[in-house]
Order: C-alpha cells, then structure tokens, then sequence
C-alpha cells in the first residue's frame, strides 16, 4: 500500500508541474506577465519530465494513467486559480478518469 500511495504522490508532483508550468508559460504570453514567468514556467515543466521516471511501472502505463491525472488536475487548477467551477459532466468525467488511473497502474497483475 505504500507503493501506491508514494504512486499517487508522484502523480500528484509531476501534475502540479506540468499544469504549473504551463500555466506560467500561459501567463507570460497571453496575458503578458512577461518573460521570467516563462523562463520558471519553462523550467518546472523540465522537471516535469523528470519526476514521472520515479514511478515504478513502464512508460507506456504511467503515461497512459498520467493523462487522467492530468485531466482530473487540469480541473482543480481551473477551479482554484481561475474560479471556473466544474460542472457535473467535468465530474462524471474525473471520476471515469480516477477510475481508468485505477485498473491502468494498481489492477493486480501476475
């Protein structure tokens, strides 16, 4: 149990990064907060790209369940930092992404 959960935290890490990231980049160019935000923006998602290969399984499979992470964060950034609340189909969908992360990196397998 504390593989997964030190799973789970890695996704969480590498989330934060990646939409943190991107965000920054996102203020430097289309809301002109100017070029450091970018700068850092562009180095956290460096890091991003690291902190995924601490995961235990596979390429293919962490990537696979990183993109319902990403989903799932993508709306809980938008929620805290632009005031967009989802709606009940963005959480029917999070929950079917929590879902798919599940089976995709913690299903028993032989």
């Amino acid at each position: 149990m504390a593989q997964v959960g030190q799973s789970i935290l890695i996704f969480i890490l590498a989330g934060l990064c990646e939409i943190g990231g991107g965000y920054l980049i996102w203020q430097s160019i289309r809301n002109g907060k100017g070029i450091l935000f970018g700068v850092i923006g562009a180095v956290i998602l460096i890091l991003y790209g690291i902190i995924p290969t601490f995961q235990q399984a596979h390429f293919g499979r962490v990537y696979a369940a990183y993109g319902g992470v990403f989903v799932v964060m993508s709306l809980l950034w938008g929620w805290g930092f632009d005031k967009t609340v989802p709606d009940s189909a963005d959480m029917i969908g999070a929950l079917l992404c929590l879902i798919g992360i599940a089976v995709i990196m913690y299903w028993p397998r032989p």
